[in-house]
């Protein structure tokens, strides 16, 4: 499957964004910022208690997988030198809209209902993560791209001050503070300054704030900041899964997918030349925080919303159960709260993580069920579900998925299952194809153990329980 399918699909199949006007009618009013919140509730213990309610700084960028590094030498300078890296993070669903509604949400896809990157409104828009803050007496503002399906001109609600992207890297469609207009200039740069902005009014208003910053960055078309278009970046030459001629034991669509070594070089040098002006940006954060002497005392978080297959077992897109499709950069640093030191953390860290980290960072409460744990407790768990719909019954594109997902072990079920626009759920949901992987043999994924094995082969790699536990996940 080619990159610029994956991304038509995603892109609705052409459908109208649907608009929200009316669906936020009733939900524009927000409590007065020094309000004790209705929904939430401020507890007074915890980590926020020794430091103070801490600044949050959210930084999101869009289809970074791991091992681009390389673009983000100031980032990590800041953030893994001066905080914590976590090795094992992932996102629950690897898809744009989905995923981002999970960092909102702290919950999973089939929790929240975004399952695909139409179904934008099902998010219940009075539990994210900005709803608590704005009425916990946050200043909140969002700076990038929000959610796939979203109208333009529709405000992005809880955010007091905003500027929201229309997709793109040069000379976008912004609404900005509810004014729709084209901003000319390179969009990663425009986020940078707005978000620049926002900070500085700390220097006179004296509430903490949330900044959720979002780059198009390394989206396709990934096009470069000028100053950076042809940067030479080091050279790679694959890994064993890219592009993994033997695809034997692989999914249908997997034994068709047709990506190459030089796609993957290719999307590669593209996506980490744009990570570049990212990089500039999260410097430029720093050097404001800083100045401001709120360096300290912000949370940062920094996480891509899904990953990317350079041409790991043939795949140029997201999507996929594999490895490369579901493993992200994911960062945090918090100083006043006891994580500056450059640390690493092994935990198993998702995406659903980041709203309980925040809200118990602020010493909030949230009213509505979450399915993540708070990187700040000692919290560990032993695996994570990880899963994907597919959007329309078309041919190509990944099925409907579930995974299991291990240090060692991971193992996958796709279901006669599809999504519609809206994210409604129909089909048999049969399973119709299953993988198991060693990852502690095989961190490729190259060997499915699962491919004509025998009822007691299956007995012994334990597929009978890792199946019900999947089971159980898929409805907790």
């Amino acid at each position: 499957m080619s990159e610029n399918s994956e991304i038509s699909e995603i892109s609705e199949n052409g459908r109208s964004p649907v608009s929200r006007r009316g669906f936020l009618g009733g939900a524009a009013a927000v409590a007065a910022a020094t309000a004790v919140p209705a929904l939430a509730q401020v507890a007074g213990a915890g980590p926020a208690a020794a430091a103070g309610r801490p600044n949050i700084l959210l930084i999101v960028t869009d289809d970074q997988p791991k091992h681009t590094e390389w673009a983000l030498p100031k980032t990590v300078a800041w953030l893994a030198g001066q905080g914590v890296t976590f090795t094992d993070g992932h996102v629950t669903t690897p898809l744009c809209a989905p995923s981002r509604s999970s960092v909102f949400s702290g919950r999973h896809a089939h929790n929240h209902g975004v399952r695909n990157n139409g179904a934008s409104h099902a998010l219940d828009q009075s539990s994210t993560v900005q709803k608590y803050l704005k009425q916990a007496g946050y200043r909140t503002g969002l700076f990038g791209k929000y959610l796939n399906s979203w109208t333009l001109a529709d405000n992005p609600p809880h955010f007091e001050e905003f500027a929201l992207l229309q997709p793109g890297y040069v000379d976008a469609r912004w609404n900005v503070n509810g004014t729709v207009q084209t901003i000319n200039g390179y969009t990663t740069n425009i986020i940078k300054n707005r978000t620049l902005n926002f900070l500085d009014k700390a220097a006179t208003d004296t509430r903490p704030w949330f900044a959720y910053v979002t780059p198009y960055a390394s989206h396709g078309p990934r096009t470069p900041e000028a100053k950076y278009a042809g940067t030479p970046v080091p050279d790679w030459n694959g890994r064993p899964s890219v592009p993994e001629n033997d695809r034997s034991d692989k999914p249908a669509y997997i034994r068709n997918a047709t990506g190459t070594l030089a796609d993957g070089q290719a999307i590669r040098a593209e996506q980490l030349r744009t990570l570049l002006s990212v990089d500039d940006a999260v410097q430029a954060f720093k050097d404001k925080l800083q100045a401001l002497g709120q360096l300290d005392n912000t949370l940062v978080v920094y996480v891509g919303d899904n990953g990317f297959s350079w041409g790991d077992h043939g795949w140029t897109a997201k999507s996929v159960p594999y490895r490369p499709a579901h493993e992200v950069p994911f960062y945090l640093s918090w100083p006043a709260g006891g994580r500056g030191a450059g640390t690493t953390d092994n935990r198993i860290v998702a995406n659903i993580d980041i709203a309980p980290t925040i809200l118990d960072a602020a010493g909030i409460t949230p009213a509505a069920p979450q399915d993540g744990r708070s990187l700040l407790s000692s919290y560990s768990r032993d695996h994570l579900l990880v899963e994907w719909w597919k959007q329309g019954a078309g041919a190509g594109g990944a099925p409907t998925w579930s995974s299991y997902v291990a240090k060692d072990v991971q193992y996958t079920e796709y279901y006669d299952l599809t999504t519609d626009a809206n994210g409604t759920v129909s089909g048999t949901g049969q399973v119709k194809f299953r993988e198991y992987y060693d990852l502690a043999g095989d961190p490729h994924q190259l060997a499915n153990k699962l491919h004509q094995a025998t009822p007691a082969e299956e007995q012994a790699l334990g597929i009978p329980a890792l199946a019900a536990r999947l089971a159980a996940d898929r409805v907790a």
